[in-house]
């Protein structure tokens, strides 16, 4: 038993297994930090090479997602014991008029198996409902997902108005309509195209 048994059962998308094996790990006393980075979030960060190498698929990056959710499961009431820092807290939701969540959960659990706090607002959000979020939870980071290209406009509306009334968050955006050049136009810090590409970017906001 070792934590790359962790590892490697996450890429064979052993779900049902993961919180079992998490636990025999902490029972011989594993430092929870080497099953959290070594186990959990490296087989997460290799799920989503492969999938932007298009050797996976979203229904598989989806039972990839699971699996570190189930041990990740586990694993957090130690950390909440220990004081544990994430690696940022990140407010993700689907902005106004869009009730498409598909994405934006696999970002979501992607996120969090990096490492992230994360706090999902669901869909059909306006600004109020990002701010009250971002406020409540002391947030880094703001991720907005879209899916229709009719509920871009509140994208940039949302992305504008965060500016103006929280300081020191940053935005990214995401989902099908959107694209860097956008991300760009409205002002946003960061663009993430899918799963893996916004852990990237969020790493890369934390360490601004």
């Amino acid at each position: 038993m070792a934590v790359a048994d962790i590892y490697h059962a996450i890429l064979a998308f052993k779900h049902k297994e993961i919180a079992d094996l998490v636990q025999k790990e902490l029972d011989l006393k594993t430092d929870v930090s080497g099953i959290l980075n070594d186990g959990l979030i490296a087989a997460m960060d290799e799920l989503g090479r492969q999938y932007s190498q298009g050797a996976l698929f979203v229904p598989e990056m989806l039972i990839g997602a699971l699996s570190m959710k189930n041990g990740l499961g586990v694993l957090k009431p130690i950390l909440a014991r220990t004081n544990a820092q994430p690696k940022g807290i990140i407010v993700i939701g689907t902005v106004k008029g869009d009730q498409h969540d598909v994405g934006k959960n696999l970002v979501a659990m992607m996120l969090e198996g990096a490492g992230f706090k994360v706090v999902d607002i669901g869909v059909d959000n306006d600004t109020a409902a990002f701010v009250k979020a971002i406020t409540d939870n002391n947030a880094d980071i703001a991720a907005l997902s879209s899916l229709l290209t009719t509920s871009m406009p509140a994208m940039e509306k949302i992305v504008t108005e965060l500016k103006e009334q929280v300081s020191g968050v940053k935005t990214m955006v995401g989902g099908a309509p959107t694209s860097m050049a956008f991300a760009e136009r409205i002002g946003s810090y960061g663009y993430g195209g899918d799963g893996p590409e916004a852990v990237e970017t969020a790493r890369k906001l934390m360490a601004l």
